[in-house]
């Protein structure tokens, strides 16, 4: 195994131990101080975050976060990374990483109801590319559909920046009574640990480690072996046997045997006291596996549970009703130390501490934040060509090659599918939840800060035109290699954006992952920073959710927020060199959010989507896809080039006639910019802006949205 450990982690190891760390206590440490287990480098940055709030029942630390629904209901919500092995096995990568987030939100408790994934890629014009983009997306749909948990949202974005590293984040949601939440951390000196689920090989040995270095030219072939093989029929016996085993009330803890394998969950949930692990009584899939390849393998839908001594048999029961492997592996001491023994002998000794909290904080001297305004060559055409050309763009274009692989409907609990901005799913009576992920990494690159509260402010504005109030959000932050000054300050940046956007909204931070080191030697570049995040909020009643496109004939259709030449990171720029800065947030994003919210919900509203990508041109498309609109934007707009604007903070919304004037007036009156724009009907979408007159019929537009779909079937 490739250790990692640097001169000034062996001395602090030796130091504590008072000898040379023994090779399987090095691997252990590389493993568990690796930035991917310990957030060196990022720790400090963290805890800057606000993370509490009056629905937060257990914040960061945990497997995964818990927040209260209803008086009886909780939601268990986790997001994590699964970058490097989706680059060297892009349908195993991609599948574990899924099974992984599944697994931490069973360890709560939860059952979970729903996953959303953000994907980037680099150009899909490269056949590689496309090659990665189609086996990480089946790796995603055969597991999740085999263990009947719906993919309802997510994100795709292609930039060049993710050729040789893309990067695969998944988050998971789930529901449990509030009294039957369990947590990671042993609570009793004298219970038993319980090793449930799979048997062990040497599949996915040293993950953890493996996930905090740089790719290289020859990571698809050299570590291939650290890249775990998901079963995801075992794993759907997992989340059973786990949740019926939860629901005894004698799993005191459990965790997920998730990165660095047995040595990081047993490490840490015995960290509140001591632990003692056998290795004998490990069931192995393979033979004469040595003690460091059991303790650091990942290998898949494995759990760990701590039990009092008289009820393991029970345990162990349920287990074996499963047809899962289940054996006791270890006891919880009161030394606070992790022991390993191994064939009569102790392999390793360690204070668990110093294996747990004690490596050294990694804090680069991060440059001045630098905003940056991309300078790009201008690229002529008509406006008509570069409408179509935004539609087109595979950034733009509709997902659906993605999502139709997706049982999203299983569990009949969602109510507004893949495709239509946030989810929506249906959880107690008519209260229900909306889902949204993604980031606007192309912004991020140029202004850390900025880029990170838009981020924020556009995932809680696709909740605010369902009806639905932000209530917490997660984060998985990607970003190059950390010791390079400029890359630290990319990170410091967003953190702070991130949680200046938390703050603004009133809305918590409550869990996260950080994935660092995704850079490519073969390609010599580092992904542009991409701090994507999955949030969730809450409806009142799902059966007042507005559509997401125009379906009434003669509605009245109402642009809201301001519009200014703000292109810095838009599809805009990109595909044609409109150079700019990136768009400042808007101070009024909290009222904007709350009114939106409070319309749907009386029901005002009959279609409502949030601008964003490719700005007001793109989703006056993506909205008529069922009927057409007659939209004038010359009194509105200062220059024809403001279509493509990817100013924050707006959304357009279609209205009965008879409610227009309570709508308009209840956005003014709280001083929200709105403007009628145009009315809906026909067959064709016809935008009139300045000079310029642009006629397209439904049929096209769809052949543009489609643009992705006939790309990746060709």
């Amino acid at each position: 195994m490739n250790m990692a450990l640097t001169d000034v982690d062996m001395g602090i190891i030796t130091e504590a131990l008072g000898r040379p760390p023994n090779e399987v206590e090095s691997a252990i440490f590389e493993n568990l101080w690796s930035e991917h287990c310990a957030y060196r480098s990022s720790k400090p940055l963290l805890v800057t975050m606000p993370t509490s709030g009056d629905n937060v029942v257990i914040g960061p630390g945990d497997d995964a976060a818990v927040i209260k629904f209803t008086d009886e209901l909780v939601l268990a919500v986790a997001m994590e990374s699964h970058n490097h092995p989706s680059y060297v096995d892009p349908y195993d990568g991609a599948a574990t990483g899924v099974g992984g987030i599944v697994r931490d939100v069973i360890s709560m408790g939860a059952k979970p109801i729903a996953l959303m994934d953000c994907l980037y890629f680099g150009s899909c014009e490269k056949e590689k590319n496309r090659y990665l983009f189609e086996h990480v997306v089946a790796g995603i749909s055969d597991y999740g559909n085999c263990i009947g948990v719906p993919v309802v949202n997510g994100e795709v974005v292609f930039h060049q920046s993710f050729d040789g590293n893309p990067l695969v984040n998944v988050a998971c949601i789930g529901i449990s009574k509030k009294d039957q939440i369990i947590t990671g951390r042993v609570k009793t000196p004298g219970s038993h640990i319980l090793l449930i689920g799979s048997t062990t090989g040497r599949d996915g040995l040293g993950g953890a480690s493996f996930a905090s270095r740089d790719l290289s030219e020859e990571s698809e072939a050299a570590d291939r072996p650290s890249v775990q093989i998901g079963d995801p029929y075992t794993e759907k016996l997992l989340i059973d046997a786990t949740l019926e085993a939860t629901q005894t009330g004698h799993v005191l803890a459990c965790r997920d045997l998730g990165a660095a394998g047995l040595s990081g969950a047993s490490a840490e949930m015995c960290s509140t006291f001591g632990g003692r692990i056998s290795l004998d009584a490990v069931p192995l899939r393979e033979a004469n596996m040595s003690p460091m390849e059991i303790l650091v393998s990942e290998s898949q839908e494995r759990m760990v549970f701590e039990v009092l001594p008289e009820h393991v048999d029970e345990i162990l029961a349920i287990a074996s009703k499963y047809d899962l492997n289940g054996a006791v592996i270890g006891q919880v001491i009161e030394e606070p130390r992790y022991v390993v023994e191994h064939k009569g002998s102790v392999v390793a000794d360690i204070p668990i501490n110093l294996l747990t909290e004690g490596a050294p904080l990694c804090t680069p001297d991060g440059a001045a934040v630098e905003v940056k305004e991309r300078l790009l060559p201008l690229r002529k055409a008509a406006l008509h060509e570069r409408v179509m050309s935004v539609l087109s763009s595979p950034n733009i274009a509709s997902k659906e090659w993605v999502y139709r692989q997706y049982d999203y409907e299983v569990q009949t609990r969602t109510i507004i599918k893949p495709g239509n901005g946030a989810a929506v799913l249906g959880l107690s009576g008519c209260k229900g939840i909306a889902l949204s992920s993604g980031c606007y990494p192309q912004q991020v690159a140029l202004d850390p800060f900025r880029g990170s509260v838009n981020t924020v402010f556009e995932k809680a504005m696709d909740l605010a035109v369902k009806g639905a109030e932000p209530a917490a959000f997660v984060n998985c932050l990607n970003f190059g290699n950390p010791e390079r000054a400029d890359i630290y300050s990319q990170l410091e940046g967003s953190v702070a954006g991130l949680s200046h956007a938390a703050r603004i909204l009133g809305v918590p931070i409550v869990g996260g992952n950080v994935s660092l080191y995704n850079e490519s030697e073969e390609y010599q570049t580092a992904i542009i920073p991409t701090p994507s995040i999955g949030i969730i909020g809450y409806i009142q009643d799902v059966s007042k959710c507005p559509a997401a496109v125009f379906r009434q004939e003669g509605d009245v259709i109402i642009l809201i927020g301001k519009t200014s030449p703000e292109y810095g990171g838009s599809e805009y720029s990109d595909l044609f060199g409109l150079n700019g800065s990136v768009p400042e947030p808007r101070s009024n994003i909290k009222e904007t959010i709350d009114t939106l919210t409070e319309l749907v919900q009386s029901e005002k509203i009959t279609a409502a989507s949030v601008v964003s990508r490719g700005g007001i041109v793109a989703t006056l498309a993506k909205m008529c896809r069922e009927t057409g609109a007659a939209i004038n934007l010359s009194r509105y707009l200062r220059h024809e080039d403001e279509i493509f604007s990817e100013s924050p903070g707006r959304a357009i919304i279609s209205v009965s006639p008879q409610d227009v004037n309570h709508v308009v007036e209840t956005l003014t009156s709280r001083g929200i910019p709105n403007t009628t724009i145009g009315k809906a009907g026909s067959n064709e979408l016809v935008i009139t802006v300045l000079d310029s007159r642009l006629a397209f019929s439904l049929a096209l537009i769809e052949e543009c949205l489609n643009a992705l779909s006939r790309c990746m079937v060709a």
